[in-house]
């Protein structure tokens, strides 16, 4: 109700003065847009020594003038900041996104930065920083503001107050809060994944974000279980209240899903390291190749510490129970994407030819891949095998084609369930001229070889209905099928570390504790991030991981205070027994 009363309250008032502008803008479009040939706003200078002074800018009416931000959303067109071309990327495996210094034909300008900045209207209640649109509840008007008036030192203080690692949400996060910027209602949002990004990549490059060590330490300990998003939110927290804090990593390289699960296109390694190195500086100890109710008793650490964080993710994937699930060559994303990150780290080390396992390197060249599953991790499928020059790529999708814009049950501020172009998508469209996706469809059976290899997949198509989606008979087809790769997400964390912790589960298998205290029915034992709320965003990840950290942090103050309280009457009383008379 409340949204539906904003946006007719927000079209009554905005619509109106949007009307002329916005209608003008889209008949000049094709003729008189504002942004040129080369991808950003046209700019425009008074003569040729007007060097010094901000140039002036080409706005939607046609009319050039300074940068002004009080009717910004209605001058300024949004212009994301594109990825680099896909023919070109294709051939590496650095980061789709531009380097500004390097990749300066594509890379936005700090007038482009400024102008899009510019767009951030001044809306009475912003939705973008709302539970609908940021879980962390980043303060975007405010560093949009800071970036509009050059103060990006202030901008990057106001990100990190609310995003413990802004360089990693500004590049794999798929920008809820864009969905339900009020902009959006009559136009298009803001470009605020971009504008998040900017700040905290020119921080690093400008040295302004160093380490921060406690002054003063707790005394009490903590063990967390987990080295992704949530794990390094709880333990970037908890360091900084004083604790000292020790994080377990089952994989031989800290960072879960941030290190193996999202690839080095997306999201470049060196960038995770960064971060976890200056963790390193602040206090927090890492550990690697400790996994817990493996190799690491569970109750070990629970004798050690006086706290325990359960960070470990949703790692047990969906599986596909179909005839010829068994055969060679079907994998799960996660096995084929981490096999692929672990060579290219190798290879980078120079340690590939004495510590690679060839038998788990799992290759799309030259074969006939099929990715069952969209979402992100299937696109990173698409990429990844996109990269090692597959024969072709197909992408499954059980569910039909999302509409080209927001469909009735669908509204503002809520996520867009519309029709898009991911990296993946684009780069195979640029190859082979087609989108890879099929809609509507489910496999039916794996078909092998002589060998066991698989070499085809048969499908049937589907129809939506009350009780679900439903095969239509008679519509088997056969695909070529080389790899074939499951992205059907996660369904639960792994239960042997619960089970011997004895912690209670809810009916997906998630570990149960409550939403906000993060306690679960064992003593001193917290639970955050997709082990307690299921598969979700690295950003709900780090909402998590911040209250996990504070729950914890209200645990051991209490806890300190009863230790202080029994130590001072353990004392009192050999006070008092010093004075008793002698018999």
């Amino acid at each position: 109700m409340l949204a539906q009363r904003f946006i007719s309250r927000a079209q009554r008032r905005v619509a109106t003065s949007l009307r002329t502008s916005s209608v003008r803008a889209q008949s000049t479009k094709s003729t008189n847009s504002p942004i040129a040939q080369d991808g950003r706003h046209e700019v425009w200078r008074e003569g040729i020594y007007d060097h010094d002074n901000e140039p002036k800018v080409r706005r939607r009416d046609g009319t050039v003038e300074s940068v002004e931000k009080l009717r910004g959303f209605l001058n300024y067109q949004r212009n994301p900041e594109p990825y680099r071309d896909p023919l070109e990327r294709i051939n590496d495996w650095e980061e789709i996104n531009p380097v500004p210094d390097r990749d300066v034909e594509v890379a936005h300008t700090a007038i482009e930065r400024k102008i899009q900045a510019a767009r951030c209207m001044d809306c009475g209640t912003p939705f973008c920083q709302t539970h609908t649109g940021c879980p962390i509840h980043n303060l975007i008007p405010e560093w949009n503001n800071l970036v509009y008036q050059d103060q990006w030192d202030d901008a990057i203080d106001r990100l990190h107050s609310t995003n413990n690692f802004p360089e990693f949400t500004g590049r794999v996060c798929p920008a809820p809060c864009e969905g339900s910027c009020v902009a959006g209602l009559v136009d298009s949002p803001v470009t605020i994944k971009n504008i998040e990004y900017a700040i905290v990549d020119r921080a690093f490059r400008d040295g302004k974000i160093t380490p921060r060590i406690p002054q003063e330490r707790s005394g009490l300990t903590v063990a967390v279980v987990g080295s992704g998003p949530s794990g390094l939110a709880t333990a970037d927290q908890l360091n900084q209240k004083g604790h000292k804090v020790t994080v377990f990593e089952r994989s031989d390289r800290i960072g879960g899903l941030l290190m193996y699960g999202i690839p080095n296109m997306k999201l470049e390694k060196e960038t995770v390291d960064r971060r976890v190195n200056l963790l390193r500086e602040e206090g927090i100890e890492f550990v690697t190749n400790a996994n817990i109710g493996s190799n690491v008793d569970v109750n070990d650490l629970r004798a050690n510490f006086d706290a325990l964080c359960l960070c470990l993710g949703s790692t047990k994937p969906r599986d596909l129970p179909v005839p010829g699930r068994e055969l060679k060559g079907v994998h799960f994303a996660m096995e084929f994407l981490t096999a692929n990150q672990k060579k290219l780290l190798m290879t980078k080390e120079g340690t590939l030819e004495s510590q690679w396992e060839k038998e788990n390197w799992i290759t799309a060249a030259g074969k006939n891949v099929i990715v069952i599953g969209g979402g992100d991790t299937g696109t990173d499928c698409i990429g990844t095998s996109m990269r090692h020059r597959c024969k072709s790529v197909t992408n499954f999708e059980l569910m039909p084609q999302p509409p080209m814009e927001r469909a009735p049950n669908n509204p503002w501020p809520q996520w867009p369930r519309v029709f898009g172009v991911d990296y993946g998508h684009a780069e195979v469209q640029a190859v082979t001229g087609k989108d890879p996706r099929v809609y509507s469809v489910m496999t039916k059976e794996l078909i092998g070889d002589e060998d066991g290899n698989v070499k085809a997949l048969v499908t049937q198509d589907v129809e939506l209905t009350d009780q679900g989606p439903k095969a239509v008979e008679g519509s088997e087809k056969e695909w070529p099928a080389d790899l074939v790769i499951l992205s059907m997400g996660f369904v639960s964390p792994e239960d042997y570390v619960t089970k011997e912790l004895g912690v209670d589960v809810d009916q997906r298998n998630n570990i149960h504790a409550v939403y906000g205290d993060y306690r679960t029915n064992v003593e001193g034992v917290f639970a955050g991030g997709d082990c307690r709320r299921g598969q979700s965003l690295v950003v709900w990840a780090i909402n998590e991981g911040r209250g996990v950290a504070d729950s914890c942090d209200e645990y051991l103050e209490q806890k300190r205070v009863d230790l202080s309280t029994t130590a001072q009457g353990q004392s009192t009383f050999a006070n008092l027994s010093s004075l008793s008379p002698t018999i």
